[in-house]
């Protein structure tokens, strides 16, 4: 769970305000414990009950245990140094409570114990280890900081791009990537890795004096993170794909969230001769556009909202592909047929294509470097399914906007739709609003929603049946046979079931051939 949540305190805690966090303790096995440690300590002359109770319950974990391996469905960590020393010291610290107890006669009431407490015993190892991981931490960010600024003065065309945004950051860095490299030499941050310790170790791994471009994404969950980042980074040019409300119960407010992912760091530590690029049609990122003093220049789907930079027009989207027209202030113009998913990737793709202009590619140039580029780099792909079913495949990660814009894409297909997804996490006093318009968004447009975690589900409920989708077809369900049966008793050949955010592990093997 500390590695899932990247050793970050806030998003550790936050898991136990979930559904599912609150069954870590909130269990029937966990209250069991903890009753029959107060009858150890309370009925000593009925030990050897409690002993038997203890057997029996230790043996049905482990079986339990042993069906997850078989299944494979047993959550284990990634092997890093990290985890290893942790698990190292963990397992020390059980080993020497073992033996200092195992001479004792109430060690079976001591083992309890320990096994009761062994989630707080392990959070302490993390926190008490993590000065040391922030030391080295550091001495990493230090170094890249340092190749960086050799990098600039033995080589002063480096161009460094930031980008940030609560979403839609990778695409635009997949896309930006794969224009520029038509022209120039280009290294970019990795997939999804966005921390200040990924992008330090790409800076470190990767980057090289034969490089002329560096795009690195930029992600936070603390005020003052994308500051540290573009310290290192030094970025003579910022992108802010878009802000909203995801992450806000780490941030603590959405003042907080706005100084970091929402841009305002970023754009403070551009260079007087640097350019902050922004989407027009989100009002956070308009608002920064507007108080921003330095050089800046915005994007948007339409020309009337606001006196844009670059916009679209003639916007078509089928379930394969997008095509529109991208016209500039100078009247410029270009055709793109893109073999993306989505009305959303326009946005991204016209933030893509005004830094490519600036940086000397004609519009026809860059148009034709987009069609090298996949649909899975834009984080949404659409496969052939068992049965005939169309599978739309968006579950890498998810936010409000990208589960309202998957939605719009949804609604293309003719036939039945389906979505399965879990609850957003981590989106503070909004959650419960959030959830409410999602399920009307669900309700306008899907015949049937599987909802896998508990959380806000009858927030989604609520929306959807708000605008009259049968509650009977609004389904709470975790269990991959069953979501499988569900669907495939629901579905036809030609139907579509999007697959949203964080569902569980194996749902997409389940439905793809």
């Amino acid at each position: 769970m500390w590695q899932l949540k990247e050793y970050h305190v806030g998003r550790f805690l936050d898991h136990f305000r979930t559904y599912k966090g609150k069954k870590l303790f909130l269990n029937y096995f966990f209250l069991l414990k903890i009753i029959l440690l107060l009858l150890f300590i309370f009925s000593e002359a009925f030990f050897s009950i409690w002993f038997s109770v203890l057997f029996l319950i230790y043996l049905f974990e482990s079986l339990i245990f042993l069906k997850q391996i078989i299944s494979k469905s047993f959550k284990k960590p990634v092997k890093t140094a990290k985890t290893i020393f942790l698990s190292l010291i963990s397992f020390a610290v059980l080993f020497l409570f073992l033996f200092f107890v195992s001479a004792n006669k109430n060690a079976p009431a001591y083992i309890l114990l320990f096994d009761i407490l062994t989630p707080v015993i392990v959070a302490l190892t993390v926190l008490l280890v993590q000065p040391f991981f922030v030391m080295a931490r550091n001495n990493v960010l230090k170094k890249a900081t340092k190749k960086i600024e050799d990098l600039k003065l033995a080589k002063s065309d480096l161009v460094v791009i930031g980008i940030t945004g609560s979403y839609g950051k990778t695409s635009t860095k997949e896309f930006l990537t794969a224009i520029l490299s038509e022209k120039f030499k280009v290294l970019n941050t990795k997939q999804h890795q966005n921390s200040e310790i990924a992008v330090a170790k790409c800076i470190l791994n990767d980057l090289n004096s034969g490089h002329q471009i560096f795009i690195a994404e930029v992600g936070a969950y603390n005020k003052g993170k994308v500051k540290e980042v573009c310290n290192m980074l030094k970025p003579k040019i910022g992108i802010v794909t878009g802000v909203n409300e995801q992450h806000l119960s780490l941030f603590g407010s959405m003042e907080n969230l706005l100084s970091a992912e929402g841009g305002e760091e970023l754009a403070k530590s551009l260079p007087s001769n640097g350019l902050l690029v922004l989407n027009a049609d989100n009002k956070y990122c308009l608002n920064l556009y507007k108080n921003f003093s330095g050089k800046k220049k915005i994007y948007s789907l339409k020309k009337d909202k606001i006196d844009s930079d670059i916009w679209a027009e003639d916007i078509e989207v089928s379930t394969d592909l997008v095509s529109f027209m991208a016209i500039d202030k100078n009247k410029h113009m270009a055709h793109f047929n893109l073999n993306v998913l989505g009305k959303q990737n326009v946005q991204n793709f016209l933030a893509a294509i005004l830094i490519a202009s600036e940086l000397g590619m004609s519009l026809q140039e860059i148009s034709e470097a987009c069609k090298n580029i996949k649909s899975y780099q834009a984080g949404m792909t659409l496969k052939g399914g068992k049965h005939g079913i169309n599978i739309i495949d968006s579950s890498y990660s998810a936010n409000p906007d990208g589960v309202l814009a998957d939605l719009d894409y949804l609604s293309i297909f003719q036939q039945k739709k389906v979505i399965i997804m879990p609850c957003l996490i981590e989106l503070g006093k909004s959650s419960e609003r959030i959830h409410e318009k999602i399920g009307r968004k669900i309700g306008k447009i899907c015949d049937m929603a599987i909802i896998t975690s508990k959380d806000k589900f009858e927030e989604i409920k609520k929306g959807a049946t708000e605008v009259g989708m049968k509650q009977k077809n609004i389904i709470f369900c975790e269990n991959l046979d069953d979501i499988y049966s569900i669907v495939t008793l629901f579905c036809t050949a030609g139907d579509a079931v999007l697959l949203e955010g964080r569902v569980p592990t194996g749902v997409v093997n389940l439905f793809v051939k």
